[in-house]
């Protein structure tokens, strides 16, 4: 499939970079301190979210506050264990965008994103973290946010991501969708292309734009 775009919007955990495993093992932690159950966390959606959402249907009011940093400074934390790795493919594409046509949008706060994304030397030249936005995904704010910062149409933007949340929201503001399927089965992501990871996305960088292939 070819798509025409202005502009490239990255999700980051699970898109750029893999962080699964320290995000288990941090949550896992945090969880024990605060009496969370699995029961509990099986029973809200968690991945593409932001932390401060995830924390506010698992812990009183009065604890939020708190409990987000607490999970912060353990995931921030983990980063220098080792936590984080490059994706597939990820390398091979930046390399070719231009700084004006891709920003990351991430649900996670812009300490942990930029920590995460140093750790794989990713620098990107527009960050829209959950600092910056008041809804996180499904809500399209953070994707028109960053189309707004480049200057670019949202109905030119092309959305990469591997939540449904994430694809939810790219839809949301009109934009359209890559889905990877890093984190989640193919068949529940819903978009307007599905692949594997970023290896089967290429670009050509043009006068008018950016054309990606994607797929065989």
């Amino acid at each position: 499939m070819k798509l025409a775009a202005d502009a490239l919007l990255f999700d980051n955990d699970g898109t750029l970079v893999s962080s699964q495993e320290s995000a288990h093992r941090c949550w896992t932690r945090w969880a024990r301190e605060y009496g969370v159950t699995a029961e509990q966390f099986a029973a809200i959606a968690l991945h593409g979210r932001p932390t401060a959402e995830i924390v506010a249907d698992l812990v009183p009011a009065g604890r939020v506050a708190e409990a987000v940093a607490r999970v912060e400074e353990l995931e921030v934390e983990d980063v220098a264990q080792g936590g984080t790795r490059l994706l597939p493919g990820v390398a091979a594409l930046l390399a070719v965008l231009p700084a004006d046509r891709w920003a990351v949008v991430t649900s996670a706060s812009r300490r942990l994103a930029t920590a995460r994304l140093a750790a794989v030397g990713i620098t990107p030249p527009l960050l829209v973290a959950a600092d910056d936005i008041t809804r996180g995904k499904p809500d399209p704010q953070p994707f028109l946010l960053a189309a707004a910062r480049l200057g670019a149409d949202p109905a030119r933007c092309v959305v990469v991501e591997d939540a449904p949340a994430g694809l939810a929201a790219g839809r949301a503001a009109g934009m359209r969708t890559v889905a990877l399927a890093t984190t989640h089965p193919a068949a529940d992501l819903s978009a307007d292309v599905v692949v594997t990871d970023l290896s089967a996305v290429s670009a050509l960088v043009t006068g008018a734009g950016v054309e990606l292939t994607v797929g065989p």
